[in-house]
């Protein structure tokens, strides 16, 4: 899990404009660059190839959660993708990406009509995918069955281009660009939506025990023939094999990897699913878990290491505590941020295993001062540009923390999350 390469969702993005625009504009006279036209026909590339390079990243392929340093910054930049996907369709739909001076043809011959049709119903199905996925509103159950139809939808769209009288041609560096992301944006949604399930990393499960906090539960899963190798910190997608369960959502494993190969699971429940999942979960159920994911990992050259965990966001700390792989405890500090009418686990059982680890834990309840005191000592015990602060929880205690890092001179590239909101 070392030497990751990260890629940001801004650098995708600009990457696939400048590829675009460079590939379009070697097909056409350089006289006509400067139109309307040409720039219509660049967004309308662009637009396509955001399309087929959301369907590559929402593969879950290893190598691509590698190049951008984990899922989690994968569907970030799945979502951002989908939203200037629509802005350059929006362009190139308004106006025409056409010249009299261009030799223009279609690579796929279709009759006005079908042409005319499959132009608008691209533009209609690419606007209610991003629209709908950006509702927030809307149940994830629902949700993720209509996000379901991106793939099937996005042929259409290759459809359009196909059908479209332009000056690509397929043996044309436009063409073989787009004929290239194209395919690959085919065959990574016909991986997920068909193959995935049999051919993913992971194992079954059989739930071995169940235990209860206010809002929360923990599961532990036994493997049925045997487990997964993973890195403390990881996370995977559960689904318990019953009805109104099967619907894998991610949450971190809770315990660093044993020969037992036991995982555990530390759940809040927050939404419709894991509100059902607390109430109707039982020992012996049986679940698959796709996994593992995620590079939220200690940094092995700190001097002084601050983690804070908020809520259930604790559960990758948990599961460093346990790992012995790295040790130097005593230069770690964890700071859990909670709230005393729903702590789980308590904060008795989680001092326990800070004792057992040689960590210092600092508690941290609502409205307490904990938080801030921690960072200072830390900023005094070692110099500031070499503390590092590994976060786990919701996004308005992020900007706080690194308001924080700012007021103690920390730098604010000294912070590692993950983002844990996939929709």
């Amino acid at each position: 899990m070392t030497d990751i390469m990260i890629v940001k969702s801004w650098q995708a993005i600009v990457g696939i404009v400048l590829i675009s625009a460079i590939t379009v504009l070697m097909q056409i006279p350089s006289q006509t660059w400067a139109t309307q036209a040409t720039v219509s026909l660049v967004m309308g590339v662009a637009a396509l190839v955001c399309m087929a390079t959301a369907c590559i990243l929402a593969s879950r392929w290893r190598s691509v959660e590698r190049l951008f340093g984990g899922l989690d910054r994968i569907y970030e930049t799945h979502k951002w993708l989908g939203i200037w996907a629509l802005a350059f369709a929006t362009y190139h739909f308004i106006f025409k990406a056409k010249l009299g001076s261009w030799d223009l043809e279609p690579i796929l011959e279709m009759s006005k009509y079908w042409t005319r049709l499959v132009r608008q119903l691209s533009f209609v199905a690419l606007g209610l995918i991003v629209l709908l996925a950006l509702n927030r509103k809307i149940p994830y159950r629902l949700w993720r069955w209509w996000h379901k139809l991106s793939g099937p939808l996005f042929l259409i769209v290759v459809l359009h281009w196909l059908s479209f009288e332009s000056p690509i041609t397929l043996t044309s560096s436009a063409g073989i660009w787009l004929a290239l992301m194209a395919a690959l944006g085919v065959i990574a949604a016909l991986y997920k939506l068909v193959l995935y399930p049999f051919v993913a990393s992971g194992g079954e499960y059989k739930v071995a025990s169940v235990s209860y906090g206010k809002q929360a539960v923990h599961l532990e899963l036994e493997p049925i023939s045997k487990g997964f190798e993973f890195k403390a910190g990881q996370f995977g997608f559960l689904s318990i094999q019953e009805k109104g369960l099967r619907e894998p959502h991610p949450f971190t494993i809770a315990n660093a990897h044993s020969e037992t190969g036991n995982l555990h699971f530390v759940i809040r429940a927050l939404g419709d699913y894991t509100h059902t999942l607390r109430e109707h979960v039982r020992v012996g159920m049986l679940a698959n878990v796709y996994a593992p994911h995620g590079y939220f990992k200690r940094v092995p050259g700190a001097e002084r290491e601050l983690w804070i965990g908020a809520g259930v966001g604790i559960s990758p700390f948990i599961s460093w505590l346990h790992d012995k792989t790295i040790g130097q405890f005593q230069r770690a500090t964890l700071v859990y941020c909670f709230d005393p009418l729903r702590a789980f686990p308590s904060v008795e059982r989680l001092q326990e295993i800070a004792n057992q680890s040689g960590v210092d834990l600092v508690l941290n309840p609502s409205g307490g001062d904990a938080l801030e005191t921690a960072i200072a000592h830390a900023a005094t015990q070692a110099d500031p540009d070499k503390v590092q602060i590994s976060f786990c929880g919701p996004k308005g205690l992020l900007r706080h923390v690194q308001d924080l890092m700012k007021k103690h001179n920390i730098p604010t590239q000294n912070i590692h999350y993950e983002f844990f909101d996939f929709r």
